[in-house]
């Protein structure tokens, strides 16, 4: 077979070319690409790795803003409810102080009243006192005969009324 038999005469020429294609493969990519690529790969990591550091600073400093705003709000909230409490205890005092006014004015009216009614009691009393010692003088006059005193009568009709 003629092909096997070139085979010895090429062989040595075909590994030479075979090196120095290879050789210039492994200079260009190897020696020139792969740098490149590895350098773009570490800067890409290390671009990563910034922005993964960034992310948690500024994660770090929103948590730190918000227990400021926390404490903040939490401590404007226990002012307002000092505030509020103080407002009803002013408006506790004001409107004490009212009903104290109006309660005085209405235990004065009440007094005038009972004060009214008692006077008026005592004149109904005297009112009653005099028609019936006057009537109890008619009666007798007319049933006995007799002419009653109208002071014996008024005494009279008192012991009535009280006893």
């Amino acid at each position: 077979m003629p092909q096997i038999a070139q085979l010895s005469e090429t062989y040595a020429s075909q590994i030479f070319w075979m090196l120095v294609f290879f050789g210039l493969i492994f200079f260009v990519i190897g020696k020139g690409m792969v740098p490149k690529v590895m350098e773009t790969v570490a800067v890409r990591d290390k671009q990563i790795a910034d922005d993964l550091a960034a992310a948690e600073a500024a994660r770090k400093a929103a948590d730190d803003q918000e227990e400021a705003w926390r404490v903040a709000s939490n401590n404007q909230r226990g002012e307002a409810q000092a505030l509020i409490a103080k407002a009803k205890a002013e408006a506790a005092k004001a409107t004490e102080g009212r009903l104290a006014g109006v309660n005085a004015a209405i235990d004065q009216r009440l007094a005038e009243a009972e004060q009214r009614i008692a006077g008026a009691r005592a004149g109904a009393l005297e009112e009653i006192e005099t028609v019936a010692s006057e009537a109890a003088g008619d009666i007798v006059a007319r049933l006995a005969g007799v002419t009653v005193d109208a002071a014996a009568a008024r005494v009279a009709v008192k012991e009535a009324l009280n006893g």
